[in-house]
């Protein structure tokens, strides 16, 4: 593959201590103050889009730099030490007076997770931690999870629009993906949809789930359908029908290609006007015809086996990212990303269930069968 790409933006170490696997009803049943716990092994791995999605783009045969900020400490080393076994720990910053993200994961069979979550030198990531030297040779730009890195969301994401433009002024694609956040925290009480009309403009793929986007330029939605959910998954209880509103907001405010992540139900598509995608397929080699103007939903094919659903957004968008750099209509780029979200959930971790784009295509050739989900 001839095209490069910069992958940036927030990056942390997911420690995973492994429990028992006999299932408690409670939390205090097993968290006891003072009680000695027989563990299992720790899962430890990298987390967070850069390493996610730009992985899973290096796995898929792109040429990627990964952009990240990790603190000089022993977590840092170890983000730096996976990486290496990629070729990928060159892009990294390494700030002296800062500790690198971590995640601790309480995972108790039969509760909810919980993360203990430091944000570190995420925080303090800003436009001028790219190197736009170096990333103005690039074909395509990827941010992911700005919610996550406090000095992007403050003062209406100035730090996040300013990034973008720098790079629409080097001509170089951009996309665009976000994060969940809590509503009560500093993130989820910011203006997104101030930030997002500031920042899209600039962004010519963007990638949110669709919890992510509803919640951040429709809240009063974004709370009906919480109420309507009690506590199951959005997606089980919504339709297309309700989706498209927020895709064609997105629209409105500058992007020019919205992929909204729909969880198990699938992806959902809506494009730009031709004079607005010919800039964007001009520079990326792509038919014009076979982007402008569409609309569309693509179903998630049935996977192998589910085993976890780690990754499989950001590792669905790599493959989207990665077919169109290669030249893919947007409905085979579609395609393949939802063939590899079904392969991504057929594993633990992030990586280890992805196949070569080829295979998946192959396969959907063959015959490949989808999932039906009532409202999609």
């Amino acid at each position: 593959m001839g095209k490069k790409i910069i992958a940036a933006g927030h990056i942390c170490l997911d420690i995973t201590p492994v429990f028992p696997e006999q299932k408690v009803g409670n939390i205090s049943d097993i968290l006891v103050p003072g009680k000695l716990i027989q563990m299992g092994g720790a899962d430890v791995h990298t987390g967070g889009a850069v390493a996610n999605t730009g992985l899973a783009m290096k796995i898929l045969g792109a040429d990627v730099t990964l952009m990240g900020k990790i603190g000089a400490d022993e977590f840092g080393g170890m983000v730096q030490n996976i990486l290496r076994r990629y070729g990928a720990d060159a892009g990294m910053i390494v700030s002296n007076g800062e500790s690198t993200s971590y995640s601790v994961v309480i995972a108790v069979p039969g509760i909810d997770r919980i993360f203990l979550h430091n944000p570190g030198a995420n925080n303090s990531f800003s436009c001028e931690d790219i190197d736009y030297e170096k990333a103005g040779k690039a074909d395509l730009f990827h941010f992911g999870y700005p919610p996550l890195m406090q000095r992007m969301y403050q003062d209406d994401g100035k730090e996040l629009a300013e990034m973008f433009r720098r790079m629409k002024e080097r001509q170089v694609a951009t996309s665009l993906d976000l994060a969940a956040v809590d509503a009560k925290s500093e993130a989820g009480k910011t203006d997104w949809t101030a930030i997002l009309s500031r920042t899209l403009p600039f962004v010519d793929f963007f990638v949110p789930s669709v919890e992510e986007l509803c919640f951040m330029i429709d809240r009063d939605r974004y709370e009906a359908w919480n109420e309507r959910a009690s506590g199951r998954d959005i997606t089980e209880v919504i339709t297309l029908e309700e989706v498209r509103p927020l895709a064609e907001k997105a629209v409105s405010m500058g992007a020019k290609v919205v992929l909204i992540k729909c969880g198990a139900p699938g992806i959902y598509y809506r494009t730009a006007s031709s004079e607005q995608m010919k800039p964007v397929c001009d520079g990326l080699g792509l038919l014009v015809d076979e982007w402008a103007e569409k609309d569309g939903f693509e179903r998630s094919f049935v996977p192998e086996r589910i085993l976890s659903g780690t990754g499989a957004g950001d590792t669905s968008i790599a493959a989207f990212l990665v077919s169109t750099l290669e030249g893919a209509g947007l409905q085979e780029a579609v395609r393949l990303a939802t063939a590899t979200g079904a392969c991504c959930v057929a594993a633990y971790d992030a990586l280890s269930g992805l196949k070569p784009l080829a295979d998946l295509k192959e396969k959907i050739e063959k015959g490949w069968a989808k999932n039906e989900f009532a409202g999609w």
